[in-house]
């Protein structure tokens, strides 16, 4: 870890114009940004071009949740004030932690009544925990069915189709929000992929809020993530395993592949089957004992995302790697383009 870092040591300037407010279409047309670590070269492809990038033999490991339907809109019952939640994670079928706005709402014993695909659905206020808010539910509900698909804070305009916020590989709807390095594949690049001798596993990371949430702090070392829920089936963890053995690299998927394959790794001695929860950060300074490749989007200023990647790549290179990609009018954030980092 080095012995010096600031939060500012991670900042540059992006016009607001080249925040994606819309994805690529086809997804895999986006700009592909490769950054060769070792000889510090920048090189601007697509990311269809990944078959002529990555080896026969690379290991692909893609984050297969599935964003809910976890937006929910609704009113006080006594006055009618409006009210949005964003469901986070369940307590039980019933109870559920959201981050509610406006916050000020949240007061204990307050009852709501939410319009939702399926009827109304009657809540009532336990308090907060945090920055989130605990609410009791009059009646189970599938979070997949009941409400819209949140997109982030800063996407503003899209009115296409909600699944574009999807990966093609999804499977359990259980996160609030999108791992947005996997939104560039389609069916055929994956296919390609395999003919190409690319391997593919998946591991899950329930992506939670806090993926938005700005570093708050002068030194990153004092910023705590909100904790997240993975899960290395059995069969991800032997690809990850043979991969290793065999000398072949693993290529990560977005950052929270990185955070899953790491954490396990550090608390586990290797990647073998494991669910639990990862608030796993990681700074310059920090080693990497499974990824060897990284696919990432382009991130927010100052955040612990681009924090992560700099760790991955150095901070001069990769902050040099956004400069140019601001100068190529890249796109940015999670319906943006991308980096392959080797």
């Amino acid at each position: 870890m080095l012995g010096h870092m600031r939060t500012d040591d991670f900042d540059f300037e992006l016009p607001g114009e080249l925040i994606a407010q819309e994805p690529a279409e086809p997804r895999d047309s986006a700009r592909l940004m490769v950054i060769d670590r070792a000889a510090g070269h920048i090189e601007h492809r697509v990311v269809r071009d990944l078959p002529d990038l990555l080896r026969p033999g690379d290991l692909l490991v893609v984050n297969d949740t599935r964003v809910m339907a976890a937006r929910l809109f609704g009113r006080r019952e006594d006055t009618g004030g409006m009210v949005e939640v964003l469901l986070v994670r369940p307590f039980t079928d019933t109870r559920w932690e959201v981050l509610m706005k406006p916050a000020r709402r949240a007061a204990p014993g307050r009852r709501f009544v939410f319009e939702t695909h399926e009827g109304p659905l009657e809540a009532v206020c336990q308090g907060r925990n945090g920055d989130t808010v605990v609410l009791d539910f009059a009646q189970a509900f599938d979070p997949a069915r009941v409400g819209e698909v949140p997109l982030p804070p800063y996407i503003r305009e899209y009115r296409g189709d909600p699944e574009r916020y999807q990966t093609v590989y999804a499977r359990e709807a259980r996160s609030a929000a999108a791992p947005t390095a996997g939104l560039h594949f389609t069916p055929e690049l994956l296919e390609r992929l395999a003919a190409a001798g690319v391997r593919r596993t998946a591991i899950t990371l329930e992506v939670g809020p806090g993926t938005f949430k700005p570093v708050n702090v002068d030194d990153p070392r004092d910023f705590d993530l909100h904790a997240e829920h993975i899960t290395v089936p059995e069969s991800a963890a032997g690809e990850v395993a043979r991969a290793k053995a065999e000398g072949r690299r693993v290529v990560a998927v977005g950052t929270t592949v990185v955070r899953t394959l790491e954490h396990v790794a550090r608390e586990c001695g290797a990647v073998v089957p494991y669910a639990g929860w990862t608030s796993l950060k990681i700074l310059p300074g920090d080693s990497f004992k499974v990824v060897d490749v990284l696919m990432t989007n382009f991130h927010l200023p100052r955040s612990t995302l681009l924090m992560l990647v700099c760790a991955f790549a150095g901070r001069e290179l990769v902050l040099r790697a956004y400069d140019e990609a601001v100068r190529e009018r890249y796109r940015f954030y999670s319906f943006g383009d991308a980096m392959l980092i080797l």
